[in-house]
C-alpha cells in the first residue's frame, strides 16, 4: 500500500513538470493535460505495451488519471499566485524517477525477462514519459544530456539485481536501489555531477 501511495505522489510530480513545460509552450488548458499525462505515464504505458501487460495500468485503474488531472489543473492555479518552487520540483522528480525506475525493473522481473532487459524496461518507465514531453516541448531529451538522469536509473537498478544476486532481500535491495538513484541524480542537481561529453575532434 505504501508503494501505491508512493506511485501516484510519482505520477503527481511528474505530470506537474508536464504541466509546467506546458505553460513554458504556452499551451491551452487541453494542452496542458495532454502534456502532463504523455510525462506522467508515458513511460509505464510504454512499458506495459512492450511486456504485453493487459489492461495497460493506468485502464485498469483510473485513479490515475484523477491524480494527473488535479495535479496538472493544480499547477496552473498554483503559479497563478505562487512562484515555482523549482528545487523542491527537482527533489520530488528525482524521488519520482527512483521508485518508477525500481518498480518497472521489478516488474520486468516477475515476467522472467533477462537482467539487460530488466534494466531497459526500469530505466524505460522512469525516463521515456519525460523523454515523449521534452519531443513535444521542441527539446533535446534529458536523457540524452550531459545531466545524470536516465544513468541514475540504470545505477540503481543494476545495484538493486546485483544485490538481490548476493543474496540480499528483495525489499531492502529495492532500497538500497532507489537510495542510489535518488543519490545520483541529487549529486547532479546540486554537485553540478554529468557524464563526460563526446566531441568529434577539429
Amino acid at each position: 500500500m505504501l508503494l501505491y501511495f508512493l506511485d501516484l505522489a510519482g505520477v503527481a510530480v511528474f505530470a506537474v513538470s508536464g504541466a509546467l513545460a506546458a505553460g513554458r509552450l504556452e499551451l491551452d488548458l487541453l494542452g496542458v493535460i495532454v502534456l502532463a499525462s504523455l510525462t506522467a505515464i508515458g513511460g509505464g504505458t510504454l512499458r506495459d505495451v512492450l511486456m504485453n501487460r493487459h489492461p495497460v495500468f493506468w485502464m485498469g485503474n483510473p485513479v490515475y488519471l484523477w491524480v494527473i488531472l488535479a495535479a496538472a489543473l493544480g499547477t496552473v492555479a498554483y503559479v497563478q499566485v505562487f512562484p515555482i518552487p523549482s528545487k523542491a520540483l527537482l527533489i520530488a522528480d528525482a524521488l519520482g524517477l527512483a521508485l518508477f525506475a525500481l518498480s518497472g525493473a521489478q516488474l520486468a522481473e516477475k515476467a522472467r525477462l533477462s537482467p539487460i532487459i530488466v534494466v531497459l524496461m526500469g530505466t524505460m518507465t522512469g525516463v521515456a514519459g519525460g523523454v515523449m514531453r521534452d519531443i513535444c516541448s521542441n527539446m533535446i531529451p534529458l536523457l540524452l544530456r550531459q545531466d545524470i538522469y536516465a544513468s541514475a536509473a540504470i545505477a540503481g537498478i543494476s545495484l538493486y539485481l546485483a544485490l538481490k544476486a548476493l543474496g540480499l532481500r528483495e525489499p531492502l535491495a529495492f532500497w538500497v536501489g532507489m537510495i542510489a538513484v535518488v543519490a545520483l541524480r541529487l549529486s547532479a542537481i546540486f554537485l553540478g555531477w554529468g557524464l563526460p561529453v563526446f566531441q568529434l575532434p577539429r
